[in-house]
Parts: C-alpha cells; structure tokens; sequence
C-alpha cells in the first residue's frame, strides 16, 4: 500500500473503477447470452427484444469506455445478424 495521501486515494478509487467496469461488463455478457438463448429456442419475438436490450447496454458500455467503438459495432453487429438468419 501507498504512503502518501493521494496515492492511497488512487488505489482505492482504481479499485471501485475496476468493480464498475467488471459490473458493467457482467451486465453485457448477460444480456448477450439472453439474445443467444433466444435464438436456440428458436423465438424471433423474444430474441429481437433481447437485441434492443443487449444493444442499449453495450452502446452504454462503449460511451462509458469500457468497450472501444469498434468492439461494442462488432458485438452488435454480430448479434444482429444472427437474429436475422432466424428468418
């Protein structure tokens, strides 16, 4: 542990950022997985309403920057497309 006064408030500020981030992150993986779950059961309806959830959180999460733009398009794009072979 750190001496200095700030240094300590950094370690513990870095320590509440990092459980934010793992939170946030938690969060997403979860709702890809309901978009996914959707998608083996077979149900368009439920699986285009777990894609506009799922799309709100990672486009949070991007605007956070937890993911990069390109990483959150790719997710997104990815889980899209997959809803769309459902057809």
């Amino acid at each position: 542990m750190a001496n200095i006064k700030s240094a300590k408030k950094r370690v513990l500020v870095n320590k509440k950022k990092a459980m934010q981030n793992q939170m946030i992150k938690s969060s997403v993986k979860t709702e890809i997985k309901k978009v996914r779950a959707a998608i083996e059961a077979g149900n368009k309806e439920e699986a285009a309403k777990a894609l506009l959830s799922a799309t709100s959180t990672i486009d949070k999460a991007e605007s956070k920057g937890i993911f990069k733009k390109n990483t959150a398009s790719r997710k997104v794009s990815r889980l899209a497309l997959a809803v769309n072979k459902m057809a």
